[in-house]
């Protein structure tokens, strides 16, 4: 069986490696964004698995890139992964059609992996 292939679209370096290098361990092919626009091309070149966005990113914000992937695709989980954690923003993340929200300073990386891996059983 071939890996599940993983889009990560975070804008700080240093969280992104953190989440790529733990699901590489865990036997997932990632791709990285570092913006939302990135995101969207990177989605289209790569056509992955599912999709980790987070939403405060330059050019194009992770609410704006969900939508657009859900234009070219409504099936795919999407995963919105950011500190913005009032309920109105999970709202809005669920009615662009996320599948989950995510806030990072309650979450390891072990933590969103395990997250991910329910979408594959």
């Amino acid at each position: 069986m071939s890996k599940k292939k993983i889009l990560i679209a975070e804008d700080d370096f240093m969280i992104s490696s953190m989440y790529k290098v733990k699901l590489e361990q865990d036997g997932f092919e990632c791709f990285m964004a570092e913006d939302g626009k990135e995101a969207i091309e990177e989605f289209s070149n790569h056509n992955p698995d599912l999709v980790v966005l987070d939403i405060i990113m330059p050019r194009l914000d992770g609410f704006s890139a969900l939508k657009a992937i859900r234009e070219k695709n409504k099936n795919i989980p999407v995963l919105m992964l950011t500190n913005l954690g009032t309920q109105e923003d999970r709202e809005k993340g669920k009615k662009l059609g996320a599948n989950d929200y995510l806030v990072k300073a309650n979450l390891t990386p072990k933590q969103v992996s395990d997250t991910i891996k329910k979408y594959f059983k």
